[in-house]
C-alpha cells in the first residue's frame, strides 16, 4: 500500500526527489566555496595609498619596491614598460589597485 499525496505521487517518490534536490545543493555549494580567489588578491594590511622612494625596481620581474615615510616598504607589480621610468631614489606616489583577475 502507498500513500499518496495531494498530487498522486507516492511518498517514495517525494523522498527521492527531495535527496536529490539536497545532493543537488550540496554539490553545488562545494563547488562555489571551493572557487577561491587568485592569488594576490588579498588586501589585508595593504594601504590604499603609499608615498615614498624607490628602493629597487626590476623591470623583468615587474616589481618596484618603495620605502614609506614611516619606514615600511611596499612592493608593487607593474608592467616593464611603466617600470623603465623609475629609477632608484625616485619620490613616487602609488595607488593600490586590482588586478582583471581579482575583480572578478
Amino acid at each position: 500500500m502507498t500513500l499518496q499525496g495531494n498530487w498522486g505521487c507516492s511518498m517514495k517518490t517525494w523522498l527521492r526527489l527531495s535527496a536529490g534536490l539536497a545532493a543537488a545543493i550540496m554539490l553545488w555549494s562545494g563547488i562555489a566555496l571551493g572557487q577561491g580567489t587568485p592569488t594576490g588578491c588579498d588586501k589585508k594590511g595593504a594601504p590604499e595609498k603609499v608615498e615614498g622612494e624607490v628602493v629597487s625596481v626590476d623591470a623583468d620581474k615587474g616589481k618596484l619596491t618603495l620605502r614609506a615615510a614611516d619606514g615600511t616598504t611596499h612592493e608593487f607589480e607593474a608592467s616593464k614598460e611603466t617600470l623603465q621610468d623609475y629609477k632608484v631614489g625616485d619620490r613616487v606616489k602609488a595607488k593600490l589597485r586590482l588586478t582583471k583577475d581579482c575583480s572578478k
